[in-house]
């Protein structure tokens, strides 16, 4: 275990570029040349612009939240993603915004829920919050929250309040919204037009 985690923090090393040029212009030729351009900022430093290797990003944005830890020419910068700006169209991905972190801080970030089990036969399980909002460390950020829904039966719900969270992690949305809503399916509409021309008598000729 500690082995794989070792790995998942290496793996999360990216040597970048700083940039120096700016504009469509530039950033086009850094796509071309398989590099996405990037700004770091936060706690109170001036604004990194780099540029990250493509396929590297595109591997590691895979995880929600994604910590990176960038070597820019011997100066070492941990970094969370804030914000992926992608082409409309083709969702290669534009831009980065990552802000600087510290080991030991605590950020407030989305974290998926997922689902496991199965509820009682014949209900529906509504996923009515896909995410909760959670204050955990910068460096511990959990890839999803677990709520299982086994053997739950038509009215039951689960509230955020009621999800357990991972360790050292506090809930910052809504305790009394609504995670989970377990109801029979909506009864189908009964067939009446054609039940009705079935028993019309035919029209005399």
């Amino acid at each position: 275990m500690a082995e794989a985690k070792k790995k998942v923090v290496a793996d999360n090393k990216i040597s970048a570029d700083l940039r120096v040029k700016f504009g469509k212009g530039a950033a086009r030729k850094l796509r071309v040349l398989g590099k996405i351009p990037a700004v770091i900022y936060g706690h109170g430093t001036d604004p990194v612009h780099v540029a990250l290797p493509a396929h590297q990003i595109g591997l590691l944005l895979r995880r929600a939240n994604a910590v990176l830890e960038l070597d820019v020419e011997g100066t070492t910068h941990l970094t969370l993603v804030k914000d992926v700006q992608k082409d409309p169209f083709l969702q290669i991905i534009e831009h980065l915004d990552l802000i600087v972190i510290r080991k030991g801080e605590k950020v407030q970030v989305e974290v998926s829920v997922h689902l496991t089990g199965e509820a009682v036969s014949g209900t529906i399980a509504d996923l009515d919050s896909k995410v909760l909002m959670l204050e955990v460390e910068a460096t511990s950020i959990p890839q999803n929250v677990v709520v299982s829904i086994d053997g739950l039966d038509d009215g039951a719900q689960i509230h955020a309040k009621d999800v357990v969270l991972p360790g050292g992690a506090t809930l910052i949305s809504d305790p009394d919204a609504v995670v989970v809503y377990v109801h029979l399916p909506a009864a189908e509409e009964e067939e009446e037009p054609a039940e009705a021309e079935a028993t019309e008598a035919p029209a005399a000729e």
